[in-house]
């Protein structure tokens, strides 16, 4: 039962025009001036997204698991089991740069449900053609175009992945996300290095359970070397101005750090509410904005970006969890060493929802698809809304997006919950000294 509903939408970025090297500390700020004005000012009507297909979304209630090897004795009266709670919806950005096309199609099909939304960005370093061709393969997939949930930014920056632009990329995205849809609880922004441990069912479905308030975001308030190696150095970002691509420029000056507010440093990608990235783009307090012209000079702005804000802020530092629900194993220069077979297993005993770095087509890629995801190649993970019959296309037939399957994978993400969650632990995963 396949369904054509009208092709997705393609959303548009901007790029700044090319300064003189005399005025780039200025510039540089007057950039990230505007942008902040790009993302609180929104134009006189949102983009025109059309219905998805009523199968996936049907208006009426059903249960959400069902377990056909449970039977209920004649002679017992049917007891009506309590209803669970109605599945989020996760906004996820999938950011990668020149021949990561591939990778990015991948990562979307490996974490694809019809409930979230998906804005994919490959940067300025790719070429149109390849944007062009991935928007092309999206709306080749029939439930793509019936879910109407994947986009594609058309026109990308360039981004340099440690300077102030890759944070610009990100709060873009954040941004166009807000603007695509409200139905959405947490914002999730990957790169084409990243795949998935577990289903979207699994995940889906343990994040039902959970506040909807609650931040997963790793921060420490120990800067130790990074106090002199990222964050006194003055530096500008070529890509934030430049229409071609150029190295990154390091002033002779060096700044003090904040004492305004504290600095936490953390990882680049994060589980965040919707609530705290609409604080981020469209709130009234100034944090956000005093942090974003501070760091619009700064290495690795984008590890320190969230966290800071997240612990400064009265009304968030107590919904921060001291995890991204990511793996990532570093050396002794706090380099993230590439995962392989050889870590197959400590990665999946993690209970981890995501892992990274992968190298592209890296044999555990397929070992993931096969042991933990049950997903075939080019296919989506099937998941409760798949009713095909067909072991290669069960996704070919859709029901109801509110019906999760979860499986093992549930299981090792709820035990890391327990225990980040529990009593004894969670005031020290909480940014409760500020």
């Amino acid at each position: 039962m396949h369904h054509h509903p009208p092709p997705i939408t393609t959303t548009t970025a901007t790029t700044g025009a090319a300064i003189t090297t005399r005025y780039i500390l200025l510039a540089t700020a007057l950039f990230f001036f505007l942008l902040i004005l790009s993302f609180t000012i929104s134009p006189s009507s949102p983009p025109t997204i059309t219905k998805p297909h009523p199968s996936l979304f049907p208006h009426h209630h059903r249960n959400l698991f069902h377990n056909p090897n449970t039977t209920q004795n004649q002679n017992t009266p049917a007891a009506t089991p309590p209803l669970p709670p109605t599945p989020p919806s996760i906004a996820y950005l999938l950011s990668g740069s020149a021949n990561d096309s591939d990778r990015i199609l991948r990562l979307l099909y490996s974490i694809y449900h019809p409930r979230n939304q998906y804005l994919l960005n490959l940067d300025r370093a790719a070429p149109q053609s390849d944007r062009d061709t991935l928007a092309l393969r999206i709306q080749s997939e029939p439930v793509f175009r019936a879910a109407q949930n994947v986009h594609v930014i058309g026109n990308a920056d360039y981004v340099s992945p440690t300077g102030p632009s890759s944070l610009s990329s990100t709060l873009h995205g954040a941004s166009v996300l807000l603007r695509i849809t409200a139905n959405w609880d947490w914002f999730i922004n990957l790169s084409a290095n990243h795949y998935p441990l577990v289903t979207q069912d699994d995940l889906l479905h343990i994040l039902s359970y959970l506040p909807k308030d609650l931040n997963f975001v790793n921060h420490t308030s120990y800067i130790g070397w990074r106090e002199a190696r990222k964050l006194k150095p003055i530096i500008v970002d070529p890509a934030l101005y430049l229409v071609e691509i150029s190295e990154t420029f390091y002033a002779t000056e060096k700044r003090q750090v904040p004492d305004a507010y504290r600095l936490f440093t953390g990882s680049s990608s994060a589980i965040l509410t919707r609530k705290f990235v609409e604080f981020c783009i469209l709130g009234i307090d100034n944090l956000p904005r005093t942090l974003l012209m501070y760091l619009s000079n700064t290495l690795a702005s984008n590890l320190v970006y969230f966290p800071t804000i997240l612990c400064n802020s009265r009304q968030f530092n107590r919904t921060t969890i001291n995890h991204s629900l990511q793996y990532v194993s570093f050396d002794s220069r706090q380099e993230p060493h590439p995962l392989n077979s050889s870590t197959f297993d400590d990665v999946i005993q993690s209970g981890a929802a995501f892992a990274s770095p992968f190298l592209p087509n890296d044999p555990v890629l397929d070992r993931i698809d096969q042991e933990i995801l049950e997903r075939n190649p080019g296919k989506p993970v099937p998941g409760g809304w798949c009713l095909g019959e067909s072991e290669n296309e069960k996704c070919s037939v859709w029901g109801d997006a509110d019906v999760l399957k979860p499986g093992p994978g549930a299981k090792r993400l709820e035990k890391c919950l327990v225990k980040l969650l529990s009593n004894e632990t969670i005031r020290s995963h909480q940014c409760v000294d500020v």
